[in-house]
């Protein structure tokens, strides 16, 4: 008999991942202490934008394969395999993550595991959290030894995270007993089978594995874009520079794209939480390079503000500023460190006036920035503007005629956060064409 699975937290993470269990043939029951959340999931709908899932998520709620629940008695009674998919946030005024909400759910279950089971985290947490919370586990389950804890982080895309959870690149657990390596091995039987690499390690490993590829994917980007400031000094062009480079396979050219920066709910906290668990561990000099990669990621914000200024005669005041983008990247709702919106906040807060339009992500852009102007369309923020941001790397913003934008603009001046329109064409269109670290 199939194992029946339970998911704790249903953000991103969690909502992605209860519907893929359900996808691959499994009874899933998903729990959350938001009844609003909860409420939308159970009618099949999902309250954020991720592109395919809510078509993969609603044929199973209806079936009845995947409920939600806010009740954690329900969800310790059903579930054999449990995974923990909560938020980790960065500690407000430190460094450091707030494990807080892992803790909760390990706390509110254990107590009521009265039969055999596996708790499986896959939230990103400091290495040795599932130490811990293992002995957490041991101290709290009426069920004692046969309560066992693995870790099984997720290295999901946002805007990619279907794909990514029942096409990984590979699987990592970390175990202490076959047995829970077995249970993951049943889970993912279907994902093993079509030749998913799988790494079986300890807890630590599994823990630093998540927060070692952000670091080293963030430590990429900023690379380039600290390649383009060297290059904005030297009159060379980093977009050129950054092809030559991917063309060696020990470089390649992905993360190797210079623009505005990373942001989200990931990649700058990890790498703070990172440096954070480091120096708690003694091992702070090892990571001290990550330091320059958080500042070399903040000043590409504020060059990008620069630049805008010196568009705009040298200063914002009486000036209609467009801002394409919201989200922190394309194909997600998901505003959280926005480089998009901090470039825009900061541009009004120097007196521009700024209207920002995005395709998905302007609800919750409106909450979080709700002293921004915000348009419908990318015309309707345009019209009469003395300069066009384009901030985040939307399919629409690539493809937009810049000979029509132009007909309703003040000034034809567009810079170019993500180095991704066409150059050649926006400036045969009239446009004054800029980008970070180009010509």
């Amino acid at each position: 008999m199939a194992p029946r699975i339970t998911v704790i937290g249903t953000g991103y993470l969690g909502a992605t991942h209860a519907a893929c269990m359900a996808e691959l043939g499994f009874e899933v029951l998903g729990m959350d202490v938001d009844p609003d959340k909860v409420a939308t999931l159970a009618s099949g709908r999902i309250p954020f934008w991720e592109p395919e899932l809510e078509e993969l998520m609603a044929p199973h709620v209806a079936s009845g394969r995947l409920r939600f629940t806010t009740d954690v008695a329900e969800l310790a009674a059903f579930g054999d395999v449990h995974f923990v998919c909560v938020n980790t946030p960065q500690r407000k005024g430190e460094f450091a993550a707030d494990v807080s909400y892992v803790d909760a759910a390990v706390n509110a279950l254990a107590p009521l595991l009265e039969r055999p089971c596996l708790i499986v985290g896959k939230s990103t947490v400091p290495v040795g959290t599932a130490d811990r919370l293992a002995s957490r586990i041991a101290e709290l389950a009426p069920v004692g030894a046969a309560a066992e804890l693995a870790w099984n982080p997720e290295f999901l895309r946002e805007g990619f995270a279907v794909r990514d959870t029942l096409h990984p690149d590979r699987l990592v657990i970390g175990v202490r007993s076959r047995a829970a390596e077995d249970s993951l091995r049943e889970v993912y039987a279907s994902l093993l089978a079509e030749g998913v690499p799988l790494v079986v390690t300890d807890f630590a490993t599994s823990e630093l594995v998540k927060t070692a590829a952000n670091s080293f994917l963030a430590t990429k980007i900023s690379f380039i874009n600290a390649m383009a400031e060297v290059c904005e000094a030297a009159g060379a062009d980093v977009e050129q520079l950054s092809e030559a480079l991917a063309f060696d396979p020990r470089i390649n050219g992905r993360f190797l794209k210079a623009g505005l920066g990373f942001g989200g709910g990931c990649l700058p906290k990890d790498i703070r939480a990172f440096m954070a668990r480091a120096g708690e561990l003694g091992a702070d000099q090892a990571l001290t390079f990550l330091r320059e990669v958080d500042a070399i990621n903040m000043r590409r914000r504020f060059r990008m503000v620069d630049l805008a200024r010196e568009q705009c005669d040298g200063s914002f005041l009486g000036r209609r500023v467009a801002v394409f983008g919201a989200a922190f990247k394309p194909n997600s709702d998901d505003i959280r460190d926005s480089p998009a919106l901090n470039v825009a906040a900061q541009v009004q807060l120097q007196g521009g006036e700024v209207t920002v339009y995005d395709p998905k992500a302007m609800d919750n852009a409106r909450k979080m920035y709700p002293g921004l102007t915000f348009a419908e369309t990318a015309f309707d923020a345009a019209r009469g503007a003395h300069v066009v941001l384009h901030l985040t790397e939307w399919a629409e913003f690539r493809e937009m005629d810049p000979a029509e934008l132009g007909g309703i603009v003040a000034q034809r001046r567009v810079l170019d956060g993500r180095n991704a329109l066409d150059p050649v064409r926006w400036r045969g269109a009239g446009w004054t064409y800029r980008a970070l670290g180009r010509p």
